[in-house]
């Protein structure tokens, strides 16, 4: 968002602009990076002034910033985008997230990202940005991002930076055990593991009405998640458009003890009531069984 709305030019057209050709195109980003070093200086900063702003909202508290995951559609409307962008017939499931980061095609603009997330932990002292890889279809993909991001100056475990994934894909929970070796948490994307669990396009109307978080499949996959994360000891949470969308979807995560869970401004107090019933629930169980096993040692 803080691309798309702040900055505005493609990335790659940023760097690459000069050799392109296209004299209007040059002197649009020469007119929209005026007062900044160079273009590059420009995207660094722009992003980074964008990250920070909502970081020092909420500073010491943690702040997940999910690197760019427009699809290659989304990218092509970028200023310079169209020299650029591949024409794919299924973006939704083409060269976004983290096959970006390392590809050839993209990769420079990925290091510049990563240059500003550098910028807002060591330079402004917001060390309370951790990151968080989208889209990633392997473990070998985990691994090659975080070897891109190394050489870009920033690195898990160094200066406390803590790297999340974006839990969005059926191998994502099938291989969790192997991701989690390498990742300090796990946040569940409901919507694109929806359609990717239930086999759906959710931009299409005519299998829209099939488009459910809450159909069991899909409730399995998080479930699974959520077990093995708890058994790896690394965190996981949803941010998802589910719990804002059907309290009593709140209330399964909850049961199943996840450890955060994101929610629209609009349905905070539904979605914090609807915990607060389970969570009541909980506590009356535990008191049971608690009792339980008095009773139990004083037959004993």
């Amino acid at each position: 968002f803080i691309i798309n709305n702040y900055i505005q030019i493609h990335p790659m057209a940023l760097l690459k602009h000069k050799e392109l050709n296209d004299a209007e195109l040059s002197a649009s980003i020469k007119k929209m990076t005026q007062g900044f070093e160079n273009e590059e200086d420009f995207f660094i900063k722009k992003l980074s002034y964008g990250i920070a702003k909502i970081a020092s909202a909420f500073y010491p508290n943690k702040v997940i910033v999910r690197f760019s995951d427009f699809k290659s559609n989304e990218y092509f409307n970028l200023l310079g985008g169209k020299y650029f962008e591949p024409h794919e017939e299924n973006p939704m499931i083409g060269f976004r997230g983290a096959s970006r980061y390392y590809s050839p095609k993209y990769k420079e603009a990925f290091g510049l990202e990563c240059k500003a997330i550098k910028r807002v932990r060591q330079e402004l002292g917001l060390t309370n940005v951790v990151v968080m890889i989208p889209f990633c279809r392997t473990v070998g993909e985990c691994i090659k991002v975080q070897e891109v991001m190394k050489e870009n100056g920033i690195e898990r475990g160094k200066d406390g930076l803590e790297v999340y994934l974006m839990a969005e894909l059926p191998s994502n929970i099938i291989m969790a055990k192997e991701f989690a070796k390498h990742i300090d948490g796990f946040s569940i994307g409901s919507n694109d593991l929806t359609q990717l669990t239930l086999g759906l396009d959710r931009d299409s109307s005519l299998v829209a009405h099939l488009y459910d978080e809450r159909d069991p499949s899909v409730k399995e996959m998080i479930k699974m998640l959520i077990l093995t994360a708890k058994e790896m000891k690394v965190k996981v949470g949803i941010c998802g458009q589910g719990p804002s969308d059907f309290p009593d979807f709140a209330q399964f995560l909850v049961g199943l003890e996840i450890d955060s869970i994101s929610v629209t401004p609009d349905s905070v107090v539904k979605t914090v009531r609807a915990i607060s019933e389970v969570e009541k629930s909980l506590e009356n169980q535990a008191l049971i069984n608690a009792y339980e096993k008095l009773e139990k040692q004083n037959l004993n």
